[in-house]
């Protein structure tokens, strides 16, 4: 399909979605959450085994696109948003790891994209926010992931003041994995998605997907879901070929 607000790079084990709309700093208006969405369908059909989110421009994201909100109606504001949701969930649901490549401001449901993604990587010289408290509109769904991410005094400062956090805030926070200077911020990335997809493709996508099955259960229902996802993958050609080798003292030939 024809993407007008992003471009789509899914050759080798890497996958690169980087929005490029710079001149609406790069919003998320319907329009482009819905490349975005059937982009990530693209990804999780690949062969690739991660996927970097990155953006093109002086902003990483502004979020939603008042222009392309303000004429709606309540349904179509929650048609928007339910949009909206759908993009973050596919993200947690993508079976490759995604890594957020954020080289400068986030904010609202930029923040979001950046809270839903796997890991990020950060350049000293990006921001996050949830502006809405400060506004007229609050940060209520950006407040999800981001609520998930740091806890929730810290949820509480951004969505009640709106003011923006530096990148090394936002590191100490949990918000983002790594905080590199500009220069440094692809080779960084790389490096931790190297790092985040070795191992059998297979586990790693099965487990991503239990980890966040489990996350924010009550601990017995936590293990619960743990427990019996670590008893069947148990028997998934990937651990027992990690096993074996472990025990033969041989390195791994993961299977597909």
């Amino acid at each position: 399909m024809g993407r007008e607000h992003l471009h789509l790079d899914v050759g080798g084990n890497t996958a690169r979605i980087t929005l490029a709309n710079p001149k609406r700093r790069n919003s998320l208006s319907e329009d482009v959450l819905r490349e975005l969405l059937g982009a990530l369908d693209d990804v999780a059909s690949s062969p690739a085994t991660g996927l970097v989110l990155a953006a093109e421009g002086p902003v990483f994201s502004a979020g939603h696109d008042f222009a392309d909100v303000a004429p709606r109606d309540v349904v179509g504001v929650r048609s928007l948003l339910d949009v909206c949701q759908s993009v973050m969930q596919a993200m947690q649901a993508l079976p490759q790891v995604v890594v957020a490549r954020v080289h400068a401001l986030a904010t609202a449901a930029g923040c979001q994209l950046v809270a839903s993604a796997d890991l990020a990587v950060a350049a000293s010289t990006a921001g996050f926010a949830l502006p809405g408290g400060k506004g007229g509109w609050f940060c209520h769904t950006p407040a999800v992931p981001v609520a998930r991410a740091v806890g929730r005094k810290r949820l509480m400062e951004m969505a009640l003041t709106g003011d923006v956090i530096d990148a090394a805030t936002a590191l100490e926070w949990g918000l983002v994995n790594r905080v590199v200077e500009p220069d440094d911020l692809d080779d960084a990335v790389d490096e931790l998605l190297a790092r985040a997809t070795r191992g059998s493709a297979a586990s790693k996508a099965w487990g991503k997907r239990v980890l966040y099955a489990q996350l924010d259960r009550p601990e017995d229902q936590a293990y619960a879901i743990a427990s019996e996802a670590m008893a069947a993958a148990s028997q998934s050609a990937g651990a027992k070929e990690g096993m074996a080798a472990f025990l033969e003292k041989r390195p791994a030939d993961w299977p597909d």
